[in-house]
């Protein structure tokens, strides 16, 4: 028996050492031809979990090796990670709530609670003297589940019904639930599977909803349902062009109820009096290909905001009784150079809100001109500003966000009338944070083909411009949404570790106008790799850092980035954090039970035709993955994802971890509760982010 703890101990050390090799893939050989073109996949069968296959077990039996791989290759910062949780969650004002607003005669609060994870929403009756009524509390309704999100709250006309929508899952798919707050109690009444958003009729008894094709979650229909009668809700309008999805909204003044139909690059409006729900929808003006437009109504008239003739958008006005183009006539101006994003009325002010140089800008014009038309300034360099809600009609007040990467996000209300601004919260930061100490600047970058490419950059004024000092660069580029710099309590963790960090606002974003996104989509994607990569070369010439401190980020349509740059130049980074990346691009684009692919062709391209499908290919990250080195990379996914698979980031690694030629670490890791928007607690979300930090540090050596 003396010869059992040595043979104990020379299992353990060969457990340990097989522990530290990855896990290996099995193949199974599948062949995907179109085009006479072949393709050989042999991780295809990851997607049988997604499609309930035969494989579904061994397809979770291999994803619960790669975490247990990822656990084991980070165990080294194991003490580090719970540092950084520990201090991100100090910086956290836990028992916290929002900056109340009015409307119908209630004030609504959002608070949170100390160790608590969710949201507690609350009102008061007239004044904020009033006791609380407490509308939910998503703690005690999220008890027993490991993934809870409620997505909308929505109030009657008369106070007294509440709907509100919860998803379990993570998949976006969201049920319908009411609550009589006379009584305090949840109603029978339960709608599955909707797209999440309620309008109110002003019957105070009938609501409208989108509902989702089951497949392929497209928001496919709009129906009415009259709460309280148990029965099958009633079809309003059902979409049959599978580009197109489907939304449903209320006006301002609350006189209409629209139904908005939109693809990547056109709209239809349909509306209806919110005091008729029985009658039918009216539609505005007929879709037409490459012609987006949305509507307001003040007093008589239609405010159309619109790209018809007008690539950044303009703003016209037409009666309410005539909608067709012919009656239209010009308020604001097409302006090459300023894009019109969004309007909001007052009764006595237009507010509109532009976008100009990568940056936001917003802009009062009085409707009888009693006071001059004036911008807001904000005076940093690089800054994110945007009109906030604002429910009542007839006020001076105008209620708008500010944040950047040095200022917390911040509440204002305007007086538009004085011009006096108000500082209604500033977002605390727990354990002290001096904004002098850090700086915010906006770079250029000068892309291959003459384009300056904006890039934002924040770090602590001890900061060293000598090619030293590690710097992690964002980007996304994608759907023409701009990413604008925010505010990130957290990521003071890496600043005040000596990182930079930076975004790359490239091609495929707004952030220049919407010929930005036209440049960095379908037979221009390649724009935004190279933008990117452009902007990193930017920053190591300028010696913000150098090849062996230089990360990269991005996640969902930011992680095809990740894919693409990677391998385009994969001797630029150290390291690589790849968020539920879009990798398989081809494959997915093919597959239209897959949900959001028939809505993007006119993002990617439709691969059925053979000119899209070559060009896809040639820079799909999966179906360009070769022999070479790739640098140290964290993968991380979501099993539940509804809007890139699970099985695209699994296959994507797996094919690296064959063919690579490096010994860089490449780690996966599924959160096998959550979806496309990882987490649904606050804590959560610290413990990924963490995650992600402690990747990097152990990259640069630092272990506290």
């Amino acid at each position: 028996m003396r010869f059992l703890p040595a043979l104990m101990l020379i299992t353990f050390a060969c457990s340990q050492l097989m522990a530290q090799q990855p896990p290996v893939c099995p193949k199974k050989e599948k062949i995907l031809e179109i085009h006479g073109d072949k393709r050989h996949d042999p991780y295809y069968w990851l997607n049988d979990y997604w499609l309930k296959g035969p494989d579904s077990g061994q397809v979770l039996d291999y994803l619960t090796e790669e975490n247990k791989y990822y656990e084991e290759a980070m165990r080294p910062v194991a003490s580090l990670r719970e540092q950084l949780y520990d201090e991100i969650l100090s910086r956290i004002q836990q028992t916290d709530e929002s900056v109340p607003y009015f409307k119908n005669g209630y004030w609504y609060i959002t608070r949170y609670k100390a160790g608590q994870e969710y949201p507690i929403h609350v009102r008061k009756k007239g004044t904020m003297d009033a006791p609380d009524e407490v509308l939910l509390n998503v703690n005690e309704m999220a008890a027993g589940y490991a993934y809870y999100r409620v997505a909308s709250l929505s109030i009657s006309p008369d106070n007294k019904t509440l709907a509100y929508s919860a998803d379990t899952v993570g998949r976006n798919k969201f049920t319908i639930y009411f609550k009589d707050l006379e009584i305090g109690e949840v109603l029978a009444d339960a709608i599955p599977n909707t797209g999440g958003n309620i309008i109110w009729a002003n019957d105070n008894k009938t609501v409208f909803f989108t509902t989702k094709d089951v497949v392929t979650l497209r928001t496919d229909k709009v129906n009415r349902y009259r709460v309280g009668s148990r029965r099958t809700p009633i079809l309003m309008y059902y979409e049959k062009d599978e580009t197109f999805n489907l939304s449903v909204g209320k006006s301002k003044s609350e006189r209409f109820i629209y139904i908005t139909a939109y693809s990547t690059l056109s709209s239809e409006t349909r509306y209806l009096s919110a005091n008729t729900p029985g009658a039918e929808f009216k539609v505005f003006l007929p879709r037409e290909a490459d012609h987006i437009y949305s509507v307001e109504d003040y007093n008589d008239d239609w405010y159309i905001n619109t790209n018809w003739q007008a690539k950044n958008f303009r703003l016209m006005k037409t009666p309410l009784r005539a909608t067709n183009k012919d009656a239209w006539t010009e308020v604001i101006p097409h302006r090459a150079d300023v894009l019109f994003e969004r309007m909001e009325i007052f009764s006595e002010y237009l507010v509109v809100q532009e976008r100009k140089n990568a940056n936001l800008h917003i802009r009062i014009l009085p409707w009888n001109k009693q006071c001059p038309e004036h911008y807001l300034d904000f005076g940093e360099p690089a800054y994110t500003a945007y009109v906030g809600y604002n429910p009542e009609y007839n006020t001076d007040i105008l209620r708008y966000g500010y944040t950047s990467l040095t200022t917390p996000s911040s509440v204002y209300d305007y007086n538009m009338n004085t011009q006096a601004k108000t500082l209604l919260k500033e977002q605390p930061i727990m354990g002290g944070y001096d904004k002098t100490k850090y700086i915010t600047e906006r770079l250029w970058a000068t892309a291959k083909d003459g384009t300056s490419i904006p890039i934002t950059i924040l770090y602590r004024k001890d900061f060293k411009k000598d090619s030293s000092r590690p710097l992690l660069l964002y980007g996304y580029g994608s759907y023409g949404a701009s990413i604008d710099p925010s505010f990130s309590s957290a990521r003071l963790s890496l600043i005040d570790r000596g990182f930079a960090y930076a975004i790359a606002h490239i091609r495929g974003g707004e952030e220049m106008g919407r010929e930005w996104y036209e440049q960095g989509k379908m037979f221009h994607k390649v724009n935004s790799f190279t933008d990117f990569i452009d902007a990193a070369e930017y920053l190591l010439a300028n010696k913000y850092t150098s090849k062996e401190h230089l990360y990269a980020e991005g996640r969902s349509a930011g992680g095809l980035l990740m894919g693409a740059v990677v391998n385009m130049r994969p001797d630029l980074w150290k390291g690589v954090l790849a968020g539920v990346p879009f990798v398989d691009v081809v494959t997915t684009m093919l597959d239209e039970s897959i949900p959001l692919t028939t809505g993007e062709f006119d993002e990617w391209g439709n691969p059925k035709a053979k000119e899209s499908y070559d060009y896809m290919k040639s820079y799909s990250p999966y179906d360009n993955v070769a022999k070479k080195s790739y640098p140290n990379m964290l993968v991380t996914t979501g099993l539940h994802d509804s809007q890139v698979q699970y099985f695209e980031p699994a296959k994507w690694v797996a094919r690296m971890r064959e063919l690579k030629t490096d010994n860089n670490k490449l780690l996966l890791y599924t959160d096998m509760e959550a979806g496309h928007g990882g987490a649904s607690g606050r804590f959560h979300k610290i413990t990924e982010t963490a995650r992600d930090y402690a990747f990097l540090l152990m990259l640069e050596g630092v272990s506290q």
